[in-house]
């Protein structure tokens, strides 16, 4: 499902799960052993980790942690409380130090999508929810083409930049102007 079908679904008489509800739901165990995120009041079942995404996952956090020690959090695979009807589970989310033990986080400094099989969804759904959030810096780690989009200015409607940052280049994150990563630390080597 994309973002474009969710007003025909709403027209149908389709009734959203609310985060709350959902929350509830998770508390309850109603979930368990499944690997599903609430985008837009839809239980959307999330892909499978193959070794590239997940050793993707796992340098862009060392890099970032080392980077952000003591100045911000940084929550790997964990539920960002997006709106009343979206708690997606960002790859990474580099959010405020404080407390989370009774809610999620609700804005973030940076939110990082890692993408193979999940492009399209990562590209449209999850970007618009994330825009809607006012996600100030959102990357899309994009594995097939080697390339991690950086999508900045949000608006209601989606990110009005999209910019594509390539092997030899660095992105610096917006939050944090003096530390920036370079795409060759983030991506599988090249085959």
């Amino acid at each position: 499902m994309v973002a474009r079908d969710l007003p025909a679904l709403a027209a149908s008489g389709f009734r959203p799960l609310t985060r709350v509800e959902y929350d509830k739901l998770v508390a309850m165990g109603c979930f368990e052993g499944e690997k599903v995120e609430l985008l837009e009041g839809v239980l959307v079942t999330m892909s499978p980790s193959g070794p590239r995404h997940a050793a993707t996952i796992q340098r862009l956090s060392r890099l970032i942690y080392a980077a952000l020690l003591g100045r911000a959090e940084l929550r790997v695979q964990m539920p960002f409380a997006a709106s009343p009807h979206a708690e997606p589970e960002p790859d990474v989310a580099v959010v405020a130090p404080g407390d989370y033990d009774d809610d999620h986080p609700a804005a973030a400094h940076l939110l990082v999508e890692v993408a193979d099989s999940s492009l399209d969804r990562d590209r449209d759904a999850k970007a618009l929810i994330y825009a809607r959030a006012g996600v100030a810096d959102y990357w899309g780690v994009n594995l097939e083409d080697g390339v991690v989009e950086v999508r900045r200015e949000p608006t209601a409607r989606g990110y009005l930049s999209v910019t594509p940052f390539r092997r030899g280049q660095r992105v610096a994150l917006l939050a944090f102007a003096d530390v920036s990563i370079a795409v060759d630390d983030v991506l599988p080597p090249p085959r």
